[in-house]
C-alpha cells in the first residue's frame, strides 16, 4: 500500500473494523515514512469462476454440481467421499489458478475421467457414459475395450 502523501511503501494498521453493511472492511493507517494517517476500504473479490460449456455459453463454477457427477458415477462403488472432495477442490484450484477465472467442461470433464480411470474402473465408465454422451452401446463398448487396452498395455 502506497501512502497518498510521500508515497512510502510500508504503514501500520491503526485500527480496523467491518462497515455497517458487513461486506468492506475499513483499515486507519499510518505511514511509517511521514507518520500521516489514512483510511482504506477493503472489499472481498466477487469475480466468480465460470465454466465454458460446450456450446459456448458461461456459468459460474458449482462445486456441488461436480461432486453430484462424482458420487453418481461411485455410487455403490469402494470410493471414499473425501476423494472426491479432494478431486473438487483439484478442479477448483484449477479454475482459480487460471488467469481469466475460467475453464472449459471439457477440461474439467478430461481431468475428472483420468482421476476416475486412476481411482475406479467402473466409476470411471459410469462417468464417461453420461460425459461422452454414448448413443449407442457400440459406443460404450469401444470405451471398455480402450480402458482394457490401457489396462492391459
Amino acid at each position: 500500500m502506497k501512502c497518498p502523501f510521500c508515497n512510502h511503501l510500508h504503514d501500520k494498521v491503526v485500527d480496523s473494523r467491518e462497515t455497517r453493511e458487513g461486506d468492506t472492511i475499513r483499515r486507519r493507517r499510518e505511514c511509517l515514512g511521514c507518520e500521516r494517517r489514512f483510511t482504506t476500504y477493503e472489499r472481498i473479490d466477487e469475480v466468480p469462476y465460470m465454466v465454458v460449456k460446450k456450446d459456448g455459453r458461461r456459468e459460474k463454477f458449482d462445486r456441488q454440481k461436480v461432486l453430484g457427477g462424482l458420487l453418481k458415477a461411485c455410487e455403490k462403488r469402494p470410493v471414499s467421499t473425501a476423494k472426491l472432495a479432494d478431486l473438487v477442490n483439484l478442479v477448483e484450484s484449477k479454475v482459480s489458478d487460471s488467469p481469466d477465472r475460467e475453464i472449459s467442461t471439457i477440461d474439467i470433464g478430461e481431468f475428472l475421467m483420468e482421476s476416475l480411470r486412476e481411482l475406479d474402473k467402473i466409476a470411471y465408465v459410469r462417468f464417461a457414459s453420461v460425459y461422452r454422451d454414448f448413443q449407442d452401446e457400440q459406443a460404450f463398448f469401444n470405451e471398455l475395450k480402450n480402458l482394457l487396452k490401457t489396462k492391459g498395455g
